[in-house]
């Protein structure tokens, strides 16, 4: 019986375990491209690509307890102007994490560049210093910093987001 009833606290223990460390998981099913390009459409400040931005997919995720992060785009691609259907001049990209966007204690994590493919692709992981107390998480993709005039403004952001093990 002691075998059983260690056992069965050495399961939940670690499925307690995985619980808390899931609960903390925040995740975006896809990625879309920006089609705006007001400045009336900054996210935390941030401005909006100049041209509008299309994608085929992608994903994000970020473990606000690990600050493991890792997102990846699809056909990321300007959508209007002579470079339409390609990156255009934008050969890397970063993703950033807003908590508590628009509020005075919003905070802004930024990825290292990576490299934005010929076909619009790109995908990271890495990870973050983040407080898991992120609060109405955002993600945006932004413009790399090696494009001056355009660069770490976004251009496309994670949609359909859930928090947990969904």
């Amino acid at each position: 019986m002691k075998k059983v009833l260690a056992m069965l606290f050495l399961a939940l223990s670690v499925s307690a375990s995985f619980a808390q460390t899931t609960s903390n998981v925040v995740r975006w099913k896809t990625i879309v491209g920006n089609i705006t390009v007001s400045n009336n459409d900054a996210v935390a400040g941030i401005n909006p690509g100049t041209t509008p931005w299309s994608t085929t997919g992608g994903r994000a995720s970020v473990n606000l307890s690990t600050g493991q992060v890792s997102f990846e785009v699809e056909g990321l691609v300007l959508n209007g102007g002579n470079a339409t259907g390609t990156p255009g001049g934008v050969n890397q990209v970063e993703g950033s994490l807003i908590c508590d966007a628009g509020q005075k204690d919003q905070t802004i994590f930024t990825t290292l560049p990576v490299p934005l493919d010929a076909r619009g692709n790109a995908e990271f992981s890495g990870t973050f210093d983040v407080d898991a107390t992120c609060k109405n998480p955002l993600f945006l993709i932004r413009i790399g910093p090696d494009l001056p005039g355009a660069n770490q403004r976004w251009i496309a952001t994670g949609a359909v987001r859930s928090f947990g093990g969904q």
